[in-house]
């Protein structure tokens, strides 16, 4: 009973850093996103090292919760990014992806994995690692569109393949091929068996860090600011967000109601397809899908339009949203028809994660507009022409 009781913590520990850490993503984006990634890349590892329980079901969550990290760090753009050619080609990328992974789960062909690579993740985690120490402002397209390709085609679509087509696990395959020992020896005997190997390996990654450091220092570009982490919208007051908040009143099918239409269509049809407990058949997943959409757009847009751009704007479009989706879910399961499964747990998991990006879509989206929208968008690309030259 007890070792079962520890089971759960350590599970309830890692599942609850997987929820917590993408939330700092916005504020803290390199650090936040790289914890994000070890965390997804461990969590399994963990489990199966430390705790005798059933992963069945955790496949589906670790999917879910993939999306949702990837979706914050996304909206997070919207809330920092300054340069044009690199948010549009951040959202091309987030997007192609998506659609990929809806495409997946719709007809379950791994191939579309590859097709549609995730080199979002990567091109988010470049533009970051060059705002830690310059201005992003002073890459011309051409190196935006550059770093997005390379990422794509030298570091995706191997890793694509390699995961999606020929499935094969990276860890496995270092302790067969490499190490010659079965998949179940643990990392500790490895190393207590191969200590030379490891002597070697530690040496390589320091001078890998001493290369690295070199290059920072001696061959980039000399540093606009001092080494940070944390980043803000520093050119965007909030009086000329409350003025695009007012602006936004009066209208009503805007480009940014077709942008939140499609990213909830594709998350919700991702979410209802993985998420265990959820309706089964097709029909009742779009009725599911409508009827979230609908509510869910009508509320976000009534409390920002209401509230303007605030903490209580945010704090309340979070409360209606989970009280909105949870009304939904519960309805859904006492009127669909068809297989009555039922998880509370999976039901909140799903509600609570939709009322996150959605509070965060509509935080981020004045702030992209007071950047980038109507006037605005052609003086900034002047701007960066301007620098870029």
């Amino acid at each position: 009973m007890a070792e079962h009781s520890m089971d759960l913590v350590i599970f309830g520990i890692v599942v609850a850093l997987r929820i917590v850490v993408p939330l700092f993503i916005p504020k803290f984006p390199l650090p936040a996103m790289i914890l994000a990634m070890i965390i997804d890349a461990a969590d399994q590892t963990i489990f199966q090292s430390f705790t005798n329980l059933d992963l069945t079901n955790y496949q589906s969550y670790d999917k879910a919760l993939d999306v949702y990290y990837l979706a914050i760090a996304y909206l997070s753009t919207m809330r920092n990014w300054q340069h044009q050619v690199a948010f549009d080609t951040s959202r091309f990328l987030w997007y192609y992806r998506l659609v990929g992974v809806a495409l997946f789960e719709i007809f379950h062909v791994r191939a579309l994995l590859l097709i549609f690579p995730n080199t979002f993740e990567y091109f988010f985690d470049f533009y970051q690692g060059v705002r830690t120490r310059w201005n992003p402002l002073r890459m011309s397209k051409r190196v935006v569109i550059g770093a997005a390709a390379f990422i794509w085609i030298v570091i995706k679509l191997p890793q694509e393949y390699w995961i999606h087509v020929a499935q094969l696990d990276t860890t496995d395959l270092v302790k067969e091929d490499l190490f010659g020992v079965p998949v179940d020896t643990g990392f500790g005997e490895i190393i207590r068996d191969n200590p030379l190997f490891f002597v070697a390996l530690v040496c390589f990654l320091a001078a890998l860090v001493i290369g690295l450091r070199y290059l920072i220092q001696q061959k980039l570009p000399p540093k606009d600011w001092n080494l940070t982490f944390r980043d803000h919208p520093s050119d965007v007051s909030v009086e000329a967000l409350n003025q695009q908040v007012r602006s936004m009143r009066g209208k009503v099918f805007t480009s940014e109601l077709l942008e939140k239409t499609v990213l909830l269509t594709l998350i919700m049809t991702i979410f209802v397809r993985i998420v265990p407990g959820t309706p089964s058949s097709p029909w009742e997943q779009m009725v599911m899908i409508a009827l979230l959409l609908i509510l869910n757009i009508l509320v976000s847009e009534a409390v920002v339009r209401v509230m303007g751009w605030s903490d209580q704007a945010v704090a309340g479009s979070f409360v209606g949203t989970m009280a909105v989706n949870t009304v939904i879910v519960a309805l859904a399961r006492q009127l669909l028809p068809g297989d009555r499964s039922f998880h509370w747990t999976a039901a909140l998991f799903f509600v609570f994660m939709i009322s996150v990006m959605l509070t965060f879509y509509d935080r981020y989206r004045p702030i992209y507009l007071a950047r980038f929208g109507d006037d605005r968008l052609e003086k900034r690309i002047a701007d960066q022409l301007g620098v870029s030259r």
